[in-house]
Parts: C-alpha cells; sequence; structure tokens
C-alpha cells in the first residue's frame, strides 16, 4: 500500500518539479539563454509559419541568443525572403549553424544572419532561381534574387582596417560574392570564373567573410560565440502544425473529397438540410484549411469551388435539365479543388505544373468518382434491407385504387363538358370552363382565344381539348 501512494505521489509531483526547474532555469539570470530552431527541410509556408512563431516564442521566454540549426537544398524564394526579413529585424542576435547543406534559399538566409558557423564538409551557395526539373528560370527571377541576395550582404556593413598605415574600408560580407552565388556571368578574381556559379566550403566561406569559424556541433558553435554557462530550449512544433501536416497527406485529402462529394448527393435525395450537408461542409472545411495555411489554396481557387457549387445548385433546382449552368459547376468544382492542392502562385503551364495539375485533378476526378459510385451503392443497400436504417426509408405504396392520390383529380369530371378559350392554345394555354381557369392542350393543333371546346380527358395536371364543332 506504501508503494502504491509513494508512486502515485512521484507521478503526481514530477511534472511539477520539471516545470520548477525549466522556472528556475529561465529564472537564472547567469545561465544565457540560447532559443534553437531547426530548418532542415524544403523552404515553403511550413517552414515560415514555423519560422514565426520560433521568433515569438524566443521572446515570450526572452532568449539571448537565437540560433538556427540549418540543412537545407533550398527551396521558394517568397518564403526565405520573408524569413530572411525576420532575422534582419529580430533585436536579438541571429547565428545559422550549416550542418551539411545552406544551398539556394538556404544561403540567403544565412547570410542575413549575424555570424555563420559550418560543419567540416558543408557548404554554402548556389542561389540561382530554378524550377523543380532544375532548369535555371528567366532572367526577371535571377535578377530579383541577385539584388536580394546584394542587399543582404550589405546589410551587415562595412569594417574599418588599417594596412601599411592606410585605411581601408571594406564590406564585411561582400556583396559582388553574395551575386555571384546567383549568377555564373559575375566574374571575382581568385574566387570565381564567369561561367559558375558560386558555392564555398567552409574554409573558403571563411577566408572571403561567409563564416565565422568551423564546428561540428551546436556546442562547439556556442563555445565559438564564447558562451560557457548556457540554457537550450529547442522550437517544437504547435499540435496545429503537426494537424496541417496530416491533413495534407493525399489519402485524407481524397478520402475529405469522397466525404464532401457524397454528402452533396445524399442530399440532394432528400428535402430539407440535414446531416449529409453538414458532413459535406464539414469535409471541405478540412479540405480546404491546411491547404489555405500552407499557402498552396488561394482565395480565388476557393471561390471558383464555391460558384462551381453554387452552379450546379441552380442547375438542379431552379433550370430543368442539365445544361451549361450544370456543367460549368461541375468543371469548376473540379478545378477549385484541383488548384488547391499545387503551387501556382505563377502558373505558367511550364512541364513541372502540368505534371503537378494533372496529378491534382486526377486525385480529385478518382474521388470524386468514387464518392458518386460508393454513394448511390449505399444508398441501395442502408435503406433497401431490414435494418434500422432500412426502417427509416418508407416502403409502403399508396395505389390510386385505395385512395392515395398526390393531386386534386376533381377536374376528372369535366369530361365531357364545353367551356371556351381563354387563351390562344399554341397547343398549350388556357381555357375557361364554368368561370373556372384550367390549364389546356389542343389536341386540334392552333386554336384561337374565344373558340369554344370540348373536354376529352385530364391527364397529368391539364385538361385536353378539341374545338366543340369538331366531335
Amino acid at each position: 500500500m506504501k508503494n502504491r501512494l509513494l508512486y502515485l505521489f512521484l507521478i503526481l509531483i514530477i511534472p511539477f518539479v520539471s516545470i520548477s526547474q525549466e522556472a528556475n532555469d529561465s529564472l537564472d539570470t547567469s545561465k544565457i539563454k540560447v532559443y534553437k530552431f531547426d530548418i532542415k527541410q524544403d523552404i515553403g509556408p511550413p517552414v515560415w509559419r514555423q519560422t514565426k512563431d520560433a521568433f515569438e516564442e524566443a521572446e515570450e521566454w526572452n532568449a539571448d541568443i537565437f540560433l538556427i540549426h540549418m540543412n537545407t537544398y533550398g527551396g521558394m524564394v517568397v518564403h526565405a525572403d520573408s524569413i530572411r526579413t525576420a532575422i534582419l529585424n529580430s533585436e536579438k542576435p541571429v547565428y545559422v549553424y550549416i550542418d551539411n547543406n545552406a544551398a539556394s534559399a538556404g544561403a540567403l538566409i544565412s547570410i542575413a544572419c549575424d555570424g555563420i558557423y559550418m560543419r567540416t564538409g558543408a557548404n554554402i551557395g548556389a542561389a540561382t532561381v530554378v524550377n523543380q526539373t532544375g532548369e535555371a528560370m528567366p532572367d526577371k527571377y535571377q535578377s530579383y534574387m541577385r539584388s536580394t541576395m546584394r542587399a543582404t550582404a550589405e546589410s551587415h556593413g562595412k569594417d574599418t582596417l588599417i594596412q601599411n598605415g592606410d585605411t581601408i574600408v571594406k564590406w564585411k560580407r561582400d556583396p559582388l560574392i553574395a551575386e555571384a552565388m546567383v549568377d555564373p556571368r559575375t566574374y571575382i578574381e581568385n574566387v570565381i570564373d564567369t561561367g559558375k556559379v558560386l558555392t564555398f566550403t567552409p574554409n573558403e566561406a571563411i577566408k572571403n567573410g561567409y563564416c565565422e569559424g568551423i564546428a561540428n556541433s551546436v556546442e562547439e558553435v556556442l563555445k565559438e560565440l564564447k558562451v560557457e554557462d548556457y540554457v537550450i530550449k529547442k522550437y517544437e512544433p504547435s499540435g496545429i502544425e503537426k494537424l496541417i501536416d496530416f491533413m495534407l497527406n493525399p489519402m485524407l485529402q481524397g478520402l475529405l473529397i469522397m466525404i464532401l462529394i457524397g454528402g452533396i448527393y445524399f442530399e440532394l435525395q432528400s428535402p430539407g438540410i440535414g446531416f449529409p450537408l453538414i458532413a459535406s461542409i464539414i469535409a471541405a472545411v478540412l479540405y480546404f484549411s491546411p491547404l489555405y495555411l500552407d499557402g498552396l489554396a488561394a482565395n480565388w481557387e476557393i471561390i471558383l469551388f464555391i460558384v462551381g457549387v453554387a452552379l450546379l445548385g441552380v442547375e438542379i433546382f431552379v433550370i430543368p435539365g442539365f445544361g451549361v449552368a450544370g456543367v460549368s459547376g461541375i468543371v469548376f468544382i473540379i478545378s477549385g479543388l484541383s488548384l488547391s492542392l499545387i503551387d501556382n502562385v505563377n502558373f505558367d503551364f511550364e512541364p513541372r505544373h502540368v505534371k503537378a495539375l494533372l496529378g491534382a485533378i486526377l486525385l480529385v476526378t478518382f474521388s470524386m468518382l468514387a464518392s458518386v459510385i460508393i454513394s448511390i451503392n449505399l444508398s441501395k443497400r442502408l435503406f433497401a434491407g431490414s435494418g434500422f436504417l432500412g426502417r427509416l426509408a418508407l416502403k409502403a405504396e399508396g395505389k390510386i385504387e385505395e385512395g392515395y392520390i398526390g393531386v386534386d383529380m376533381s377536374p376528372k369530371s369535366l369530361v365531357g363538358q364545353k367551356g371556351f378559350c381563354g387563351t390562344d392554345l399554341r397547343p398549350s394555354g388556357k381555357v375557361i370552363i364554368d368561370d373556372e381557369i384550367y390549364d389546356a392542350k389542343s389536341e386540334d393543333g392552333f386554336i384561337n382565344k374565344g373558340t369554344q371546346v370540348l373536354v376529352l380527358r385530364y391527364e397529368t395536371g391539364q385538361v385536353y381539348v378539341m374545338k366543340a364543332g369538331n366531335e
């Protein structure tokens, strides 16, 4: 019994001990607070979101140093530029430890940092803007990258040196070297020849002012920074970040499309608003939300989907038949769902975009077809059986002979009576019989207004007539 009480006590007290220890570390002003943030994936919307969260958390923790642990081959320039700006605007010193690679967008982010440290065998550079096939993008993209790289290098200012009695002022990080990492046309004596894109090894980077030292661990980086008594806090993705990553799984996205389309299908089978429509709306929100937060789904793509659903609804409930509105609605729905899956900020129908688009369209159309087939099958099986769901469906047949009718059949008594045309019958129109107006259809073709007619029969909610003199 005592052991159980002790075990329970330990379970209850350990979390508070841990929290207290962390609190003590935070309150201990004698220790340098180092906030560590990993960039070990392609630069994109998730990394940018996490970067913002990391800087906010570092500020709340009152960190003294922000350390980026990097190993990336690059990524999207637009998000790399946002991260670069956040680093340049940081009031706290930001250092980067290049564990292996800092290529392309990773080089831009690294150059923005106050200090660069590299592992033996690491490299930095090769910042030419390329597409997913590795081909260089047009010069307008390269021009922007060249300018951004130069400006980032210039942001660190200049050093004043005295050599042989002469005062020499030079950039801490030469902007021309940053440009050479982008443009193979750049020539720098004893550094890079034309026709090559610049990439530095650690020793080359140190020689040219693009690395402060070589380190083979985070601890060695802090030693290089003369930081001895410190506490490290590592960034951990939030629950929302993990949920977004989970929701971006293609299999889950396909399942959400199936629920979305299936919900619409079942809702159309019954009047009013019910559970199928609610399920469809929830699936749409879960489908688009992570894509929107991830920077893939744009506002116009979501609007395109909504317009498609609206057009399909108009075709079904307002316009008889199936025509332009229905076809346009289906095309808009497929387009909205497909385009939201791909990055098309600069959609220019390059091979990489076409391949990604075809993959997205296949995923969406396959999921939609599977949803329709499964929905039709389920609607037959679930409501046709003798189980609980089967009892929800009305199976009894109301026969006319038993008095079950869905429309007023009293006009059947008009058969054989005479009246006159209230409008021209072409061949449909109105007739007046005993001062009552009825929908009518002529069996004699065109009949002028005012002509006397004879009622032949009553069907489908209208009387069938002929000229009274023709009987």
